[in-house]
């Protein structure tokens, strides 16, 4: 069955006003505020058909970066579609061979280590600050200070759109 999939487009640097009119003539685009993601619904038979499928279709006529599904498949799994450089393809394809793996595979798992490192960077250096700011404030202090900012910004935050 084909249907309709979300598509989000992240770019490489911000759209002009043109390019992002010449590319609406065939495809109906939304771009956020400053031009450097756009969503498209694609027509295809399948989640990694719709990627393909809209990759050709921009070909080099945007500065595409990633695609990748908006929502998760039926496994779960947001996909994404990367044009990587010869080099770094080749050198997905050298490991993949290596370990007997498909190189989309190789890309997932470094794709995945990559993001447990971030969030554990974020995690250590949450904690470097906290540590600091208890060696010159009580715990209570930290807490009431965090309590009464998170209810500043709940309170001015703008409203969301049902």
């Amino acid at each position: 069955m084909t249907r309709h999939h979300a598509v989000e487009i992240v770019l490489t640097r911000p759209v002009t006003h043109g390019e992002l009119r010449r590319v609406r003539r065939g495809l109906p685009l939304a771009a956020n505020a400053d031009r450097t993601r756009l969503m498209a619904l694609q027509h295809a038979h399948s989640p990694d058909g719709a990627l393909r499928l809209l990759r050709r279709r921009l070909g080099s006529r945007l500065p595409v970066d990633i695609l990748t599904t908006h929502y998760p498949d039926h496994q779960g799994q947001v996909l994404l579609n990367v044009a990587l450089e010869r080099t770094a393809a080749a050198d997905l394809r050298q490991a993949a061979a290596l370990s007997g793996q498909r190189p989309q595979d190789v890309l997932a798992q470094r794709v995945t280590a990559a993001l447990a490192r971030h969030e554990r960077d974020r995690l250590r250096l949450l904690e470097a600050r906290l540590d600091d700011l208890l060696a010159h404030h009580t715990p209570e202090d930290v807490l009431a200070c965090t309590a009464s900012a998170l209810l500043h910004r709940q309170h001015h935050r703008p409203p969301t759109a049902p």
